[in-house]
Formats: structure tokens, C-alpha cells, sequence
């Protein structure tokens, strides 16, 4: 099999016969001529149903997730709607407490009109199985899990926990947004669909809004193929453009994020000035023996959070002086971003429920970037000299 870089920059749809140009035209029709009544050229006769650019995208992305499938939408969040709506109706889900924000919104707050009953756990290897075991009425349909874990990069023994699944007719989804296909393909480890949010990684210029699903069932993918036409939730053929662009030199970008991001993770583990430090590439991480399970040699990806010494002010001047990490929400671009989580991404989750997942107001996450790793340090260890308190702070 051809490795992930080759992969990724050849994959999709074959070079254009007719002019053979080496970059891919962007279709930008809305419709598509018919030589005969009901006989359409291909697949496509109107780009909602399907547009050579999506379905390039499309292909990409399946062959780097090692599926049968992708399935694209205009945005992460409308690819997690089509997944609860076209799987968990009227049934009900398990979720881990600690996840995005806007999954967490969405699960709370939309998911019931569709009849889904949401229930969050702390520790899905020990609370997963007593709840499968639940009656009839209470059956649960779909396994909902990150990993890492949005923003305190906790991991899942994905087959560990798709085996208790499967055993109890349940679905596993796997959030794979924060490492992005180049780190892990859960499929391999027994998830049945894997999701990014494709603004993140896989795009890696912050200027794309998408989302795509990657599954090899072929029962599962005609009901969410049926939603993501019949809902319309589908991005635009620039958009699945840029981001096949981007997805092409994921293989660069992702390593070099890496490398700087376990350099950072290093220098706030010995700093006095922070209290913990969330990172999966470190030894010390309580999880490591997944990472090197299931991760690309191990490697910890390009997001690192940690609770600053001074609570949540000092939290909100280290993100406000920092010189290289711009104080944004988003993350994978490649320029390096912080954000505080309890007061940005996750402030519509309640305060105790963001901090039963870990998720307090001195948390930092960063999205580091590829800049050069000494400048990155060097700014991340200044900034917290002039905005951290070194004494004791409770929670």
C-alpha cells in the first residue's frame, strides 16, 4: 500500500482527460446538461446531490481514513447532526463528559427534538458497559466518543470500548478532529464512523468551514448520503477545493505541529508558574499507553492545555499578552492559537459539569502551530512569567 504522504497528494478524482491539468478545476455549476431526458452525465445533475469537487474530497479522505466512504457537510456540527438524526432517533446515546462544546450544546439542547437521550460519563471504559445493559426502553444506538478528548486531551481505548459496544448493538463515532487522519484511523481500531471537523487539520489555513464522516458500512452510508442531500447541508465546491488543497500537505504539517507542541508541553511541565499540563505525547501522560497504541508513532498531535498558577485571570492575561499564540477559537491552522475553554469554546456547558470533565477557568488550550519550535517556547515561557502567580491557587 502507498504511504500517507503519497496518498494524500494523489488521491480523488483522476487528472482532467480533456486539458490535462495537473491542479483540479473548481465546478462551480449549480446544474449539469443532459443529453436525454433522465439521463445524466455521470452522477451529477444538480451539485446538492453531487459536484466533482465534493466527490474528489470525498474519495481523499476515505482512502487516508482507510474506509469505503466519506460523506461531506458544510460544517462539523452539521456532519454530527446528520449522524444523531440518521442513527440515534428516538433512541438513546452515550457520550463522554469531556468533548466540544458544540457537540455538548448540540447533544443538550437540539438532540431531544429528534427523541435522543444523551448520558454523559466521566470514564467510558467503567461506565459504558452498566448502561448497555440498560432495558429495552433505554437502548442505546450510538457510542459518542473523543480522542483525545476537547480541551483535556484525555484518550479512549477506542477497540476496548467499540467491543462493549458492538457486544450491545451500539454504533461507536469517533470525534477525530484533533488529530486528524495523519495521527490515527479509528476505523482500524473497530469505530464504525470517524468525523472531522475539516475547518481544523485537514483544511490547515483557517479559511475553509466543513466537516466530513468517513465509514465503510454501506447501509449506514446511504441513510446519512439520504440526509446530507435531503437536509442540504453540503459545502460548497470551493470549499471542498481549498480543503482537498490543504489535505495535501497534512503529511507536512501535522508532524512539524507535533514536534512543536511536545517541545511546549516539555517546557510547562517544569514550570512552577503552571499546575498541569494535558498532553498525550508525554510519558507522564495517565493515558500514554494508548497514544503509542494508536497514535503514528506515538506522537501527541499539535493541541496542548494547561492550568496556569492564578486562576482565571492569569489565564485571561497569558492569552491576551502572548506574542506568537493569537487568542482565537478554531485550532489546526498553521499559525499557533490559545483560547480559554470555560469562558470561550465550552462557556455554554454548566460550570459543574466542565468541571467534572476537567475543564476549570485557569485551563489553557493551545493549538500550536508550525512556526519555529524555539520561538514558540521562548514566547510561551516569557508570557507566563509576566501573567502567572507561582503561589497555590484552589480549584
Amino acid at each position: 500500500m502507498e504511504g500517507f504522504g503519497t496518498q494524500a497528494v494523489r488521491s480523488g478524482l483522476p487528472r482532467d482527460a480533456g486539458t490535462g491539468a495537473l491542479v483540479e478545476p473548481i465546478f462551480l455549476a449549480t446544474t449539469f446538461a443532459q443529453q436525454h431526458v433522465g439521463s445524466p452525465t455521470g452522477s451529477y445533475i444538480y451539485s446538492r446531490s453531487a459536484n466533482p469537487n465534493r466527490e474528489s474530497f470525498e474519495k481523499a479522505i476515505a482512502a487516508l481514513e482507510s474506509a469505503e466512504y466519506a460523506i461531506a457537510f458544510s460544517s462539523g456540527m452539521a456532519a454530527t447532526a446528520a449522524v444523531l438524526q440518521g442513527l440515534a432517533s428516538n433512541s438513546s446515546i452515550v457520550a463522554m463528559g469531556s468533548l466540544y462544546g458544540g457537540t455538548h450544546r448540540y447533544l443538550m439542547h437540539l438532540a431531544p427534538a429528534f427523541g435522543v437521550k444523551v448520558s454523559f460519563v466521566n470514564d467510558i471504559h467503567t461506565e459504558l458497559g452498566p448502561l448497555l445493559s440498560q432495558g429495552s426502553d433505554e437502548k442505546v444506538t450510538v457510542v459518542w466518543i473523543e480522542s483525545p478528548s476537547n480541551p483535556t486531551l484525555s484518550l479512549v481505548d477506542i477497540k476496548s470500548v467499540a467491543d462493549m459496544a458492538h457486544a450491545g448493538g451500539a454504533h461507536v463515532v469517533v470525534d477525530n478532529t484533533f488529530l486528524s487522519p495523519y495521527f490515527q484511523n479509528p476505523l482500524k481500531h473497530g469505530a464504525d464512523i470517524v468525523l472531522h471537523s475539516v475547518t481544523k487539520y485537514i483544511n490547515g489555513h483557517s479559511d475553509v468551514l466543513m466537516g466530513v464522516i468517513a465509514l465503510s458500512c454501506p447501509e449506514i452510508r446511504k441513510t446519512l448520503s439520504f440526509i446530507q442531500n435531503a437536509a442540504g447541508s453540503v459545502p460548497s465546491p470551493f470549499d471542498c477545493w481549498l480543503a482537498h488543497r490543504g489535505l495535501k500537505t497534512l503529511h507536512l504539517r501535522a508532524p512539524a505541529a507535533s514536534r512543536n507542541a511536545l517541545a511546549i508541553a516539555k517546557s510547562l511541565d517544569t514550570s512552577p508558574l503552571v499546575l498541569s499540563v494535558n498532553y498525550p505525547g508525554l510519558d507522564e501522560h495517565p493515558q500514554r499507553r494508548i497514544a503509542l497504541l494508536q497514535h503514528r508513532d506515538g506522537l501527541g498531535g499539535g493541541m496542548v492545555s494547561f492550568r496556569i498558577r492564578g486562576g482565571r485571570d492569569a489565564a485571561a492575561k497569558f492569552c491576551e499578552s502572548s506574542k506568537l499564540f493569537t487568542l482565537a477559537e478554531s485550532l489546526g491552522g498553521l499559525e499557533s492559537l490559545c483560547e480559554i475553554p470555560a469562558a470561550m469554546t465550552h462557556n455554554a456547558m454548566p460550570k459543574e459539569a466542565r468541571e467534572a470533565a476537567g475543564i476549570y477557568d485557569d485551563l489553557i488550550r493551545l493549538s500550536v502551530g508550525v512556526e519555529d519550535t524555539d520561538d514558540l517556547v521562548r514566547d510561551v515561557l516569557e508570557t507566563l512569567k509576566v501573567t502567572a502567580i507561582n503561589k497555590k491557587i484552589s480549584n
